[in-house]
């Protein structure tokens, strides 16, 4: 169904309140409002009443809404929690990239899809989407918790594991893998992530204070936060890793410095963008992939795989925590927080499709499995995890 060709302002009022109001219907039947946020995106998009089409001013509006809700997350956590835990989330994200790439490089092989088509199906299973496990998680205040730890550190480590495996798969689907510039980027990308996780807090630490002194306008400290969240959000796009890493390392760097009024005016951004980004998902979903039995009964495999793998190689990435009841239900709750793929599986499905290495079908069956595992994760979690204290919030 095409979509209509609405003025700016009327846009963002559909996009916008169908979110909030899907949200907040969400969260009277006692469900996560990311849930309800992203199915609204689904209902007005092209698929069902196509009122709103993906373009490129909710993708700009989109990719600053997954900014700031990363950097808020970083500001709620520190970076020694985080590596504490960063051995067992280096063999999580491991773990949880191998077993996915290759169950759905074998998946497509055995429906009989051609070998680049199959890897690049099998690389887009690989990256979890840290944004909705993010939302997720804060929504209902678990950051602290030793495996929401876990799951945010493999997660990024995984961004980076995942980029490796596009830039070889996308060269060797080209014909040219140029292994000195991927080992390059992937080194690069590696030190970013590294250096300022373990030193970013400490060089904040020292070097903010003196700005905060000089500065006198009003706000100054959230305008300096700013210029840090855009300059690491940048910084990671040339090291080869996404924006929203170098977000969350700048949340990171500052959670420790940060005062109210920062958090604050953070939240109040985050409620007007972060719709967008989950809205942003539910637009993409493609209801076509139901119109044929083999398509149907293919995306059902890869979206079955795709939560399977995760559960069990993300899961078993954690046995380093040891073997006891509270391990189990640690690895239960990492495996279930690293299933949603979101907008990286789109992302790959989209480059694949752009190279006319996959077909449309095959584009339209990725689509819908992070699409699907971005809605089933929040409700996952919320069984995991079992929180009796804090109900959902909007997010």
């Amino acid at each position: 169904m095409p979509a209509h060709d609405f003025p700016l302002p009327v846009v963002l009022l559909i996009v916008f309140g169908s979110a909030k109001l899907m949200g907040e219907l969400f969260v009277k039947l006692r469900q996560p409002a990311l849930v309800g946020e992203i199915l609204a995106g689904a209902v007005i998009g092209p698929s069902v009443l196509g009122w709103i089409a993906p373009n490129d001013t909710l993708k700009a509006l989109s990719d600053l809404g997954v900014m700031f809700l990363l950097f808020d997350v970083g500001l709620q956590v520190k970076a020694k929690e985080l590596l504490r835990v960063g051995g067992t989330a280096t063999l999580v994200a491991t773990v949880g990239v191998i077993v996915p790439f290759f169950a759905g490089w074998g998946i497509m092989l055995a429906w009989g899809a051609p070998q680049y088509e199959a890897v690049f199906v099998g690389a887009s299973l690989v990256a979890t989407s840290v944004g909705i496990t993010a939302s997720a998680l804060s929504a209902r205040g678990l950051l602290h918790e030793v495996a929401s730890q876990i799951i945010l550190a493999a997660a990024v480590i995984d961004d980076v594991l995942g980029l490796i495996v596009l830039a070889v798969v996308s060269s060797v689907a080209t014909g040219h893998v140029n292994f000195l510039e991927i080992t390059l980027t992937a080194g690069l990308a590696t030190a970013f992530t590294v250096i300022l996780a373990k030193w970013g807090t400490s060089a904040v630490n020292r070097v903010l204070p003196h700005f905060h002194t000089r500065a006198e306008a009003e706000d100054a400290q959230f305008h300096l936060s700013l210029i840090l969240l855009f300059a690491l959000s940048a910084m990671a796009i040339y090291t080869g890793v996404a924006a929203i890493v170098g977000a969350f390392l700048a949340g990171l760097a500052l959670s420790e410095t940060a005062d109210r009024r920062v958090r604050d005016l953070t939240r109040g951004v985050n409620e007007l963008l972060v719709p967008f980004f989950l809205v942003g998902i539910g637009l993409h979903l493609d209801l076509a992939v139901f119109r044929t039995p083999a398509t149907l009964t293919l995306a059902l495999v890869i979206l079955a795989a795709a939560i399977v793998t995760k559960l069990i190689g993300c899961g078993l990435g954690a046995v380093s925590l040891g073997w006891n009841n509270e391990t189990w239900q640690n690895m239960l709750k990492i495996g279930l927080g690293m299933v949603p793929r979101g907008e990286v599986g789109m992302v790959v499905a989209q480059m694949g499709l752009s190279m006319k290495v996959i077909s449309t079908e095959v584009y339209a069956v990725v689509v819908f499995m992070a699409v699907a595992t971005t809605l089933v994760t929040p409700l996952l979690l919320k069984i995991a995890f079992r929180s009796p204290v804090l109900e959902p919030a909007q997010v």
